[in-house]
């Protein structure tokens, strides 16, 4: 069988979880958990499959499907397919997904809606990564806001609805700029060929070719509504309340996942349309991506909220992936990529092991838990060891990887050999490796405020070990964290030709030496 013939695959698996949906939805309470882990299964399943067929030699489009949908007054196809870049994150998706619907082992509260929900938060994910039409590449970005909303809203914390809200507003604001500057590179493009369409290959030729000043307008929305959903500052506010009152499993998908949306479109969309832009204001990117990896991880070491903790990580570790598409090399965004993947399970992981704390303790405020958790939690302990040593970048771990190949790909960038940026932007990365100090300060910090010294007296012979489902669920996570860390090439290998190919398209558009 070769599987890369089979093209509706990825129609099969974007329609997998909406199925899902439907069987979860007409089913009985008691039975909407197996069903949601029986779909959840087969996206693996289906994603490893379309995996062993893709030729990562090849950097173009593979499994395409283009089918017209809608002539007037937009032309609008329906058209998916897969690189190496969004099938990694294709692998993400399913994974994770996977991952936290077993961890949804505590929701009892409405499951039929429950895991309904979370399927359409699929359906909009994979939509994402999948879709090669850029009009439907925005209802799949818009979509999740619908299933994320009501999966807070319903199921959160005491503060749910002023966090849901807060997300829905911060979202919806970054999709209207999408919108308007998607809407205005169509009609600049339309205006001197009426056969124009959204089809983001042909986009991704036709768009560097407009003036800079056209290319500057249209950039700016879509840069402003990828990096709300990064999450970046000034806009990075929603995305700590959003973590505090979601649960457990919907703080792993929202970090894992949701967060890789923006991250995707700044690569897909930011830099292949809008090189010009890239170029005169790379080492700006870099400085915004520096003070996000520097700034968040000072925020860190001032909270006792453990969700809170590891959401502002989120913030410092996907700076990195600002800082790596500024730079304009080509060893700086295969580690920006590498980032995405790597901080997708390892920040699943450590929401998820902060949810089994949670769960026992009832709190997550550090000055309440007191410490000496190991005592009692040693199996816990040991995983919250490998998923801090991760998330710090410990050599090894997949952690190291990805803020390794930054650095190196920054310091050595276009935008540092350039005279008139290379200050900027070698002083963004200095700056930024201060980030690594403190990361391992809070990190170490917040794993000794839980599990080491003297164990209150409220805690002993009160709390138990893990149970399996957990040892499942962190082990399986576990070994993701080692495999990508001793052997990356396992997933570089998959989008390397990606990344080199749209550093190639500029530097050789710009006369830039790419290194």
């Amino acid at each position: 069988m070769h599987v890369e013939n089979y093209s509706f695959l990825l129609s099969v698996l974007l329609a997998l979880p909406f199925l899902g949906m439907i069987a979860i939805a007409v089913s009985n309470e008691k039975m909407a958990r197996l069903w949601a882990i029986g779909f959840s299964i087969a996206l693996v399943v289906l994603s490893v499959l379309i995996a062993t067929g893709f030729k990562s030699s090849f950097a173009g489009y593979q499994f395409q499907e283009q089918v017209p949908w809608i002539a007037a007054p937009l032309p609008v196809t329906y058209h998916v397919g897969i690189d190496g870049l969004s099938l990694c994150l294709v692998l993400l998706t399913t994974f994770v997904t996977l991952m936290a619907v077993l961890a949804s082992d505590t929701i009892t509260m409405r499951p039929k809606l429950y895991y309904s929900m979370v399927m359409l938060l699929t359906v909009s994910i994979l939509g994402v990564f999948l879709s090669l039409d850029l009009l439907q590449f925005f209802v799949f970005y818009e979509l999740e806001l619908v299933p994320m909303y009501f999966l807070i809203a319903i199921w959160g914390g005491p503060r749910r609805d002023y966090a849901a809200m807060k997300f829905l507003l911060y979202t919806f604001f970054g999709g209207v700029l999408m919108l308007a500057s998607l809407l205005y590179v169509f009609l600049q493009l339309a205006a001197d060929n009426p056969a124009t369409t959204f089809n983001m290959i042909e986009l991704a030729q036709r768009c560097p070719l407009l003036p800079k000043f056209i290319q500057g307008l249209g950039f700016l929305g879509f840069f402003l509504a990828f990096i709300i959903k990064l999450p970046s500052f000034p806009f990075h506010t929603w995305l700590p309340d959003a973590h505090v009152e979601a649960p457990t499993p919907i703080s792993m998908i929202l970090a894992a996942l949701l967060l890789k949306m923006g991250g995707y479109g700044l690569v897909r969309i930011c830099m292949s349309f809008f090189p010009n832009v890239f170029v005169d204001y790379g080492q700006w990117i870099m400085l915004l991506g520096a003070f996000n990896i520097v700034w968040a991880a000072l925020a860190c070491l001032v909270q006792n909220d453990m969700k809170r903790i590891i959401a502002l990580s989120s913030v410092s570790h996907m700076g990195f992936v600002l800082l790596g598409i500024g730079s304009l090399s080509a060893a700086a965004l295969n580690g920006a990529i590498f980032q995405m993947i790597s901080h997708g399970v390892i920040s699943a992981m450590l929401f998820f092991m902060v949810g089994t704390i949670y769960e026992r303790c009832h709190t997550r405020d550090l000055n309440e838990i007191g410490g000496g958790l190991a005592r009692q939690m040693p199996v816990l302990f040991y995983f919250w060891m490998l998923a801090t040593l991760a998330n710090l970048g410990l050599p090894g771990l997949s952690g190291f990887v990805g803020e390794t190949g930054v650095f190196y790909g920054a310091y050595c960038s276009p935008m540092a050999a350039t005279s008139s940026h290379g200050l900027l932007a070698r002083l963004a990365v200095i700056f930024a490796a201060t980030g690594v100090v403190l990361t391992a300060g809070y990190m170490l910090w917040l794993l000794k405020r839980l599990f080491y010294g003297p164990e209150l007296a409220k805690w002993k012979g009160h709390l138990t070990d893990a149970r399996f489902t957990e040892k499942l669920v962190a082990s399986s996570l576990s070994i993701f964290i080692l495999v990508l860390g001793i052997y990356p090439l396992i997933m570089s290998a998959q989008y390397n030709s990606v990344a080199d190919n749209i550093t190639n398209l500029i530097g050789s558009r710009f006369n830039i030496s790419m290194k």
